[in-house]
């Protein structure tokens, strides 16, 4: 890898943009290799969490290298599987993400961060999708989530001027699950991996598919759907470990099967 770090600590793999020098910005290499990362991550049954994040402390992502777009067309704009970054069109991937984000996360950056599951960012992150501003549109999925994920007249304010706003703010909008200084960034990222690494791996599997699955129905639709990881859950060898673990009061020992 080239672009990017990817590496793994127990059962939480760490995926870093590593192109510092140009804000971590993608282009079509660094794009390719994220593919590469999270198809990795997707097929490894030995990591159940993973963690994203930006090299420095600068940025997390600025989304599309736009210096690249200029030197080569938009033509030249390729990504491999899963859309930007590798994972803003991955909708099969029902293992939880982080992202620790540790500075700027704009455009396609943000719309990383809007595909985890949850965010953690330093207190001197900013976020937002100034695509308009450039003649673009946020379209690895920027425009159809920012406004599933917090008010509406607030989201389209935002997306209509293009305007880049705090960590603070997207903390009081519900859009960053925790706020921290940048030196306990990675720690507090890594807390919340091991707080998930303590549920059974298939049920929290089981738990993200029918919540994101289910987002577009009525709950009496949603309730009403089978979900394909939740059948596996109730065949699995840890589901008897969970409720024989509490009957015995201990610590249950998930294997994820």
């Amino acid at each position: 890898m080239e672009f990017i770090k990817y590496e793994k600590k127990g059962r939480v793999a760490f995926v870093t943009i590593n192109r510092p020098e140009v804000m971590n910005a993608l282009h079509p290499p660094a794009n390719l290799e994220l593919s590469q990362a999270w198809d990795d991550f997707q097929q490894d049954a030995d990591a159940w969490v993973a963690i994203v994040t930006g090299a420095g402390e600068k940025a997390f992502c600025a989304g599309n290298d736009l210096k690249y777009s200029a030197q080569h067309g938009m033509g030249a704009v390729t990504m491999g599987s899963g859309g930007f970054g590798g994972i803003t069109a991955r909708f099969d991937l029902f293992k939880p993400v982080i992202a620790a984000v540790n500075g700027l996360a704009l455009g396609g950056g943000f719309e990383i961060a809007l595909a985890a599951d949850i965010i953690v960012a330093a207190d001197h992150a900013r976020f937002g999708l100034p695509e308009p501003k450039v003649g673009l549109a946020a379209l690895a999925g920027g425009m159809h989530r920012l406004p599933r994920q917090m008010p509406l007249k607030i989201a389209m304010g935002l997306m209509l001027t293009g305007r880049h706003f705090s960590a603070e703010e997207a903390t009081r909008w519900g859009l960053v699950n925790e706020c921290v200084p940048v030196s306990q960034l990675m720690s507090t990222a890594e807390r919340w991996a091991n707080e998930i690494l303590e549920c059974s791996p298939l049920s929290v599997r089981a738990t993200k598919e029918t919540a994101m699955s289910g987002l577009g129905s009525s709950v009496q639709e949603a309730l009403g759907r089978s979900y394909p990881l939740t059948g596996a859950l109730f065949r699995s060898e840890d589901m008897m470990e969970g409720v024989t673990a509490f009957a015995q009061k201990r610590k249950p020992q998930w294997k994820g099967r």
